[in-house]
């Protein structure tokens, strides 16, 4: 009887779906990428407002001028010099011979050619003087510092044209001094919008002070003689009864003590006396 070879049967499995495999992952590093360098023309001009016929920038380090660049990723001070001949304003990238050349600013300016690289990156990026006794020439970034100066300049005249004559007053005392109580009130709405136009930013911190007219009315008692400062600056007194109304606090001013001391409970009901007084 012949053997029979057992044919074993084969299984056929249904595909199973894997779960919780997770999906091979591949780290991407972040490309650091380096500010491009646009080869153009570039201006530079002195932020001082002066134009001297000759101005001399430092272009090589030395003990009387240093020139140096902390490097964060190098981690040490690099030394600086504009070399002619070269594309880097680094001296340890400076390789073989170097023609040193001289950084002068005729008439507050200095116009650099696109092919002077050297100079352009030390000026633009490394010198220590950059943002402090120059500026780059930026369009863009000087159409809105100017944007901005109108916008404040706007603020200000608005907030003059709408005050009264006696926060005007106020405002212009706390600049000024005792010359303001010889002015007409035509005349003070004049100086006043003069005063928001040309300082703007500092019109507006003394419109918003409370202060400035609490002192307005110190100053305009003493002068009417509702109360006296003593000649030291240190005491005011009633002036009628020479009473002895508050001491002035060691090195502060004399009517910014007394606003602040209208500002407490007896003192409100001075502020209020003296208001009727100057009516």
């Amino acid at each position: 009887m012949a053997n029979k070879k057992a044919t074993a049967k084969k299984v056929e499995v249904a595909p199973q779906e894997l779960e919780n495999v997770l999906p091979e992952t591949k780290v991407k590093q972040k490309e650091i990428k380096k500010p491009t360098w646009e080869f153009k023309d570039r201006t530079y001009y002195l932020k001082t407002g002066k134009s001297p016929l000759v101005y001399t920038i430092p272009s090589r380090h030395s003990q009387k001028k240093p020139l140096l660049y902390f490097d964060k990723e190098k981690g040490y001070q690099r030394e600086l010099r504009y070399a002619t001949n070269h594309a880097s304003p680094f001296v340890d990238e400076q390789k073989g011979p170097v023609t040193l050349g001289r950084i002068v600013l005729r008439d507050g300016v200095i116009t650099v050619k696109k092919q002077d690289v050297c100079l352009q990156k030390l000026l633009s990026f490394y010198h220590p003087f950059l943002n402090k006794v120059y500026s780059e020439h930026n369009p863009v970034q000087d159409s809105k510092n100017e944007l901005d100066w109108i916008e404040l300049e706007l603020e200000a005249l608005n907030t003059a044209r709408s005050l009264d004559i006696e926060h005007a007053e106020a405002i212009l005392r706390a600049e000024f001094g005792s010359a303001v109580s010889s002015l007409s009130s035509s005349e003070l709405k004049r100086d006043l919008m003069i005063f928001a136009k040309r300082q703007p930013a500092l019109f507006i911190e003394l419109a918003n002070d409370e202060n400035v007219q609490l002192r307005n009315t110190g100053v305009k008692a003493t002068e009417a003689g509702i109360l006296n400062l003593s000649a030291d600056q240190r005491t005011f007194t009633y002036g009628q009864s020479s009473r002895k109304l508050m001491t002035v606090p060691f090195d502060e001013h004399p009517y910014s003590a007394l606003a602040a001391y209208f500002k407490t409970d007896e003192g409100m009901e001075v502020y209020k006396s003296i208001l009727k007084k100057l009516k």
